[in-house]
């Protein structure tokens, strides 16, 4: 039937993605707003497209062959994608087919002329674009032309470019569909795109046009630099008027060519400012219509008829605001920065960090913010967060800063928030005495073992019952005032001794060495740890040539290790570690990522670099070496203190900063892995129920309750009715179809990147060091670990991918707790996120290795195996020739 083949623009809808692609769709709703001009057309179905395919069985086997290739293998890709476009363009269209076209193209006119352009399944999507990823004909005049370019449309769907996306977003090329979309040619005197949000800083209040004279494809194409305005609230703020050289222009008999402007013309503004203005009043429309900021191409014609839309998308590159339930201005801070996890979480990781932390936390892109507003708004209160913050990471700091620097975007309110410490203010009222310490881990050890008695016989209803008592139990163990009191004097102890000893001595960041192998460290003692259990596999070689050969997926390897000589204390000696420190992974804080007790095999690599680095005792050796190291340092600051004006009193005081800080500082990183031991029990507990529920098939897999909040995985249990093989059946199918949503969602989030600080405009505010006391060209960042190292650089972004030698430094995104086995390796560390309180600056210093964090880009302005050194005092990089 005809109908099946093609619709005209004015028949498809939003609901009709799967029939006219994602393009087609957004068109025909584009059509439907009033006001807004879009060129007639139709379009031409995927049920044409599945037909075509079903004449090409050969691309079958073709496709088979690109979903084996690995997507960085891009010469495959590119034979393939080649092969099967040819396949596709030499098919003849059957009669049919082209037939529904041809009539469609009369009622335009057969000799009017055409954009024919793609129109995937999978484009213009909220969570991905697909933008440029398939073609596009302009000026294409005459029913052979037509039929031709839109066979060329199909193969598009396997351009090499198209291919490789699909591929890096997990998108199944059987799925896709394309469909094709022919409207009427516009000739323009001017076109080019809107942006309804700035789509470098994200804010949603300010939209940003470029435009050019003549089709926007000398835009897209790089051909010409735009006009830039920028418009806010109806005016334009900004505007870069460009030398506009060249532009692409229609020929009459079809096709398109690059014209040269004439020069009086070319550096004359594309548009006026009131018709930028009034494009922009357009573009608030569509994406009031659409509901999301859009990415829109228009052109302006010489005639009366104003501004045609010929496209619209969703723009999928903005980080997502967090919910606010009134129309007031916020401040939002990171909280993966802080955490050293700034990667996406899962929702049930995201509603679990949420029910056991401190302060209320709002979720937007995978991640999670606190509202900073109130605190920067009271005078009180903003000094003593700013200060935490710019501790913690200047880059936040300045962040905030710049926002309050604009007038009037944060209120200021009466004094009524809690101050922060003063600045340089006295230790905590807190003994410095170690049997505090002990006490603490003996409370956190108890209410631990608690909740594992506790939970053991808890299923159903009553299990999320439990829970929710159990985080109140969680809540009050991290608020211990006692605890806090601990931490704090620990850490406020470590500022006065860098500042005090600056500025007695002029010696920077002196507490670092003077904090070397401090006791009760349980994350420096996690790394010395695993340098025990390659020692006790060190010996025995068959055992050493079994590990190497232990893939990812080799989660039994423990069972087989036990029947090799040497195995069984191997086996021991891993399993005691786990024992301990088996509740740990990298991006802990989600408690869905797989922990080391769940999938061993990560440790695997980094044993067997401790076997080949060290020499037996190492452990033990480097603890006292840190020890010895710290001790001297003691003895010569003190010694230099004392020969000073006043020397003695400066010397006791800072004696006493010194026991204080050698009591505190190690227990810092204690309540997290307290923090860690618990989501492990709930984990356990969690995984339990989920099996129950695939048991019972409400889903098919244990691991997709990972994608429900906590309250929806204790409402789905709710829910369930009669003994585990009964449900209600409503609910099972919107449960699987709520699970898939987030799963889509949860992928798109890795390809955005999550500001230090979001405003409630969307805008990513980043902070700046505003440093000139670095070399030029040196990679800026926060010194946490004294000294200087040069090393051979290895960028590592997966911990179990690691191959680290003596020497090397470490380059990663960010180190949470469970890299420190590998900083035992390493000569230095270099992160993109962190502070100088965060984990891997605590101990990086513990184990004396130069650190440099909070380096913007690292992992990519820095290639693994260039030499670089690293200024771990001064906080900045050098990259060597």
């Amino acid at each position: 039937m005809i109908e099946q083949y093609v619709w005209d623009l004015e028949e498809v809808d939003e609901t009709q993605v799967a029939a006219v692609g994602g393009k087609g769709a957004h068109l025909g709703r584009l059509s439907r707003i009033e006001g807004i001009s879009v060129p007639a057309g139709f379009c031409v179905t995927t049920d044409a497209f599945r037909r075509i395919m079903a004449e090409a069985p050969a691309v079958n086997d073709r496709l088979d062959q690109l979903s084996r290739v690995n997507p960085e293998d891009r010469e495959a890709i590119r034979t393939l994608s080649a092969q099967i476009r040819q396949t596709i363009e030499d098919i003849a269209i059957p009669d049919e087919l082209a037939a529904a076209i041809t009539g469609a193209l009369a009622r335009l006119g057969d000799r009017t002329a055409c954009a024919v352009r793609s129109s995937a399944t999978a484009e213009d999507l909220p969570t991905a674009s697909f933008a440029g990823q398939q073609d596009t004909y302009l000026n294409v005049v005459g029913p052979a032309a037509v039929l031709r370019h839109v066979s060329r449309c199909w193969a598009s769907l396997f351009t090499e470019r198209a291919v490789t996306y699909r591929q890096r977003n997990g998108i199944d090329h059987r799925t896709v569909h394309m469909a094709v979309v022919v409207q009427q040619m516009v000739f323009p005197r001017a076109a080019g795109i809107l942006f309804t949000a700035d789509p470098v800083t994200g804010n949603r209040k300010v939209a940003t046009v470029d435009a050019g004279f003549g089709l926007g494809e000398a835009l897209v194409s790089g051909l010409v630099n735009p006009d830039v305005y920028k418009v806010r609230d109806g005016e334009v703020i900004a505007r870069a008027i460009a030398a506009k050289q060249r532009a692409v222009q229609a020929l009459p008999a079809g096709g398109t060519q690059e014209v040269t402007i004439d020069s009086q013309r070319q550096e004359q503004p594309a548009l006026t400012d009131a018709q930028v203005v009034e494009l922009v009043r357009l573009g608030r429309r569509i994406e009031a219509h659409f509901g999301s900021p859009q990415d829109i191409e228009w052109c302006l014609t010489d005639d009366d008829a104003g501004f045609h839309i010929v496209q619209s998308r969703p723009i999928t590159t903005l980080f997502p605001i967090p919910e606010a339930d009134d129309e007031e201005n916020h401040v939002y801070v990171s909280v993966g920065h802080q955490q050293m996890m700034t990667d996406p979480m899962k929702p049930l990781g995201i509603s679990m960090w949420q029910l056991t932390a401190m302060v209320q936390m709002h979720a937007a892109g995978g991640r999670l913010f606190v509202d900073t507003t109130r605190r920067l708004a009271s005078p009180a209160s903003r000094a003593g967060l700013l200060d935490v913050m710019g501790k913690g990471d200047p880059l936040v700091r300045d962040a905030l800063e710049t926002v309050l620097d604009r007038d009037g975007f944060v209120p200021s309110l009466l004094d009524e928030g809690p101050g922060g410490p003063p600045p340089g203010g006295a230790p905590a009222p807190i003994e410095t005495d170690p049997a505090i310490v002990t006490e603490l881990i003996e409370r956190s050890q108890a209410s631990i073992a608690d909740l594992e008695r506790g939970i053991r016989t808890k299923t159903g209803p009553a299990l999320f019952d439990f829970l929710l008592e159990a985080f109140e139990e969680h809540k009050r163990v991290l608020s211990d005032p006692l605890s806090m009191k601990a931490i704090m004097a620990g850490m406020e102890a470590t500022w006065w001794l860098n500042d005090k000893l600056q500025e007695w001595l002029g010696e920077k960041n002196a507490a670092d060495t003077l904090t070397l192998s401090a006791p009760d460290n349980v994350t420096s003692e996690m790394g010395l740890a695993l340098l025990d259990v390659a020692d006790v596999i060190r010996p025995h070689p068959e055992v050493v040539a079994f590990l190497q050969g232990v893939g990812v997926e080799d989660e039994g390897f423990l069972d087989e290790l036990a029947k090799l000589a040497g195995g069984p204390e191997a086996r021991d000696a891993i399993e005691s570690y786990l024992d301990r420190y088996g509740m740990r992974c990298v991006g802990e804080i989600d408690i869905t990522r797989p922990r080391w007790r769940e999938r061993p095999t990560t440790l695997v690599p980094v044993i067997l670099d401790n076997v080949r680095n060290f020499e037996p005792g190492a452990a033990e050796r480097r603890f006292e070496e840190g020890r010895q190291k710290a001790q001297q340092k003691e003895q010569d600051v003190l010694s230099r203190l004392r020969a000073l004006p006043d020397g003695d009193r400066k010397a006791d005081e800072t004696k006493r900063m010194i026991d204080r800080v050698r009591t505190f500082i190690g227990y810092r990183e204690y309540p997290k892995y307290g923090i860690i031991s618990r989501y492990f029990v709930y984990k356990q507990a969690l995984l339990a129920e989920a099996e129950r529920l695939v048991r019972a098939g409400v889903i098919p897999d244990q691991e997709d309750v990972f994608y429900l909040t906590f309250q929806e995985f204790h409402d789905v249990v709710r829910s369930r009715q009669g003994d585990d093989q009964s449900i209600q059946q409503p609910i099972q199918q919107s449960i699987g179809q709520l699970i898939q949503e987030r799963k889509d969602a949860f992928r798109s989030y890795h390809a955005l990147t999550p500001p230090r600080v979001l405003t409630s405009d969307g805008e990513a505010v980043t902070g700046a060091y505003r440093r000139d006391d670095v070399p030029p060209g040196a990679l800026v960042g926060l010194p946490v670990s004294a000294g200087t190292i040069e090393g051979r650089a290895r960028v590592v972004l997966d911990m179990a991918e690691a191959d680290l030698e003596a020497g090397d430094v470490l380059v990663t995104a960010f180190t949470d707790p469970s890299w420190s086995p590998l900083f035992v390796g390493i000569a230095g560390l270099v992160t993109e996120v962190g502070g100088l309180m965060t984990h891997g600056a605590v101990i990086a210093r513990e184990y004396g290795l130069p650190a440099v964090v909070g380096v913007e880009q690292a992992t990519r302005r820095i290639r693994d195996g260039q030499r670089i050194r690293v200024h771990g005092t001064d906080g900045y990089v050098e990259i060597l020739p």
